[in-house]
């Protein structure tokens, strides 16, 4: 496996998702604003966005692609994993439908402060929530195309809501504001249903035997989804802490859109490169340690640890010092304010500093996975997820929405340092000095040009795209010459 190209190609299909998904934000900030509509749409979606994150770049993939792979690629457990997946999805929609209005309540209790505010939320959940049989169905195609070194139509296909819900949003101007959030509700569903048909399609025409057939429950089943159970709450570490933070913003108002648009900045970067390379290094570790080779398990983590790390630390160091004017000149129009922009900004300065710790994190754990291990990745995703808690509740009194970026931060680095610690004591990791020493040059080359980025004033657009390209010019050549001759 060619594992740069796949780690660039995926990247790449990622980051194109995801400027649409700006041009989404940037229309539905200017409809919306960062108020009660935007609330509530957000904190709807937050829901079915739950079990795509967990499914479609956690705990699925991570759990069945090192059994698949372990097993030859047996079309038979294929088979009947998607179908046993199809059936509790079904099963769990129709729980959540019922049950909608107390897990709205649960998700964000201080809606219930607003006439009408939990009530609307809980109609656009109930709508918004059939997207999860697709997505996450979507999500099994995507792991099986995945397992086969297939990877950037699974990596592509996000776009498809980005770009229905730009739709949606631009043809608002004809049919009106009244009814543009039920329009995105049942724009969400659709969008879940062609990524469903576009996968199932190349699934079909790639003959790897997968379709529906009578679920059986059998040792391989059973073993599938106790891992998968146990694994949830580890690959979903960030995103359930992200729903701990809603839950305590809910009582500000405007802070759950504040904290989304802080997230999805924050985000950017860690999709593009952290998302891929776990992705990516999943199904390659997998294959070693099958063939038990730890020289080749070595080599692509050290590689995709220095790969990575040259790419988010100018990210870091980037949203850092331009929180404000990126917030400002993307967003600050129609019904978004100047006060709106530095809650965004302030949020992002804090929450960036986790990229770091988020990406090695990715590393250690997609190691940890590879080799069948779901335990260690829940227990230190509880005690990380603790810690966040602690701090939210504490701080919120004190520093309001600013005490959800400042739990994601402190509990990000406690779980990478847990994760790194058991790797390390099972030899499933050796981090050279090579690596640790691209780690400080990098953060001292992208520190450095920060600085100086910081003197500058961006007032428009223009600027702001002169400087973070300047800033690009200037760092990835320094960088290139540290990592190709100065660490060899």
């Amino acid at each position: 496996m060619k594992l740069g190209k796949n780690i660039f190609g995926v990247g790449a299909m990622t980051g194109i998702s995801r400027i649409f998904g700006f041009v989404r934000d940037m229309l539905i900030a200017r409809f919306l604003g960062a108020g009660r509509m935007s609330d509530i749409f957000f904190a709807a979606f937050k829901l079915p966005n739950l079990f795509r994150d967990l499914l479609g770049e956690g705990a699925l993939s991570a759990i069945f692609i090192p059994m698949y792979t372990d097993m030859k690629k047996d079309e038979g457990f294929a088979k009947n994993v998607f179908s046993w997946l199809m059936v509790i999805l079904l099963g769990i929609t129709i729980i959540f439908e019922i049950f909608m209005p107390l897990i709205v309540w649960a998700l964000a209790p201080g809606f219930a402060e607003d006439p009408g505010k939990m009530q609307l939320t809980v109609i656009i959940a109930r709508i918004m929530f059939f997207y999860v049989i697709f997505i996450c169905g979507a999500a099994f195609l995507s792991a099986v195309l995945n397992a086969h070194s297939r990877f950037l139509l699974a990596a592509f296909m996000p776009v498809m809501l980005n770009i229905l819900l730009i739709c949606a949003l631009v043809a608002s101007v004809w049919y009106g504001n009244q009814f543009i959030i039920y329009v995105m509700a049942g724009t969400v569903v659709l969008s879940g249903v062609l990524q469903f048909c576009i996968l199932w399609h190349r699934i079909r025409q790639k003959q790897f035997g997968l379709r529906l057939v009578i679920p059986r429950w059998n040792n391989q089943i059973k073993n599938m989804f106790k891992r998968f159970g146990v694994s949830l709450v580890g690959s979903g570490f960030y995103q359930i802490t992200i729903i701990v933070g809603t839950l305590v913003a809910s009582w500000q108002s405007g802070a759950v859109s504040w904290l989304y648009y802080a997230d999805r900045m924050v985000q950017l970067p860690f999709a593009m490169i952290g998302l891929a390379v776990g992705t990516v290094l999943i199904s390659s570790i997998s294959k070693a340690l099958t063939e038990k080779n730890m020289r080749s398990v070595y080599l692509q983590q050290n590689s995709s640890m220095r790969r990575s790390m040259m790419l988010i630390m100018p990210c870091m160091v980037g949203l850092f010092v331009l929180a404000e004017p990126i917030i400002r000149i993307l967003f600050q129009h129609g019904a978004w304010t100047a006060d709106s922009t530095n809650a965004v900004a302030l949020a992002i300065k804090i929450q960036c500093l986790v990229l770091p710790a988020m990406l090695i994190s990715q590393i250690y754990s997609k190691t940890l996975y590879a080799s069948q291990d779901v335990n260690t990745p829940v227990r230190t995703s509880v005690i990380s997820l603790g810690v966040a808690t602690v701090i939210y509740l504490v701080l919120f009194p004190i520093i309001g929405y600013l005490s959800i970026p400042v739990g994601v931060v402190a509990s990000g680095y406690v779980k990478n340092y847990l994760l790194g610690r058991v790797c390390r004591k099972r030899a499933l990791v050796k981090t050279d000095k090579k690596t640790i020493f691209a780690f400080f040059a990098f953060a001292g080359v992208a520190a450095v040009l920060g600085a100086a980025l910081s003197t500058i004033a961006i007032t428009n657009i223009w600027w702001l795209g002169i400087a973070i390209c300047a800033f690009g010019i200037l760092y990835l050549p320094i960088a290139f010459i540290i990592d190709r001759f100065i660490i060899k």
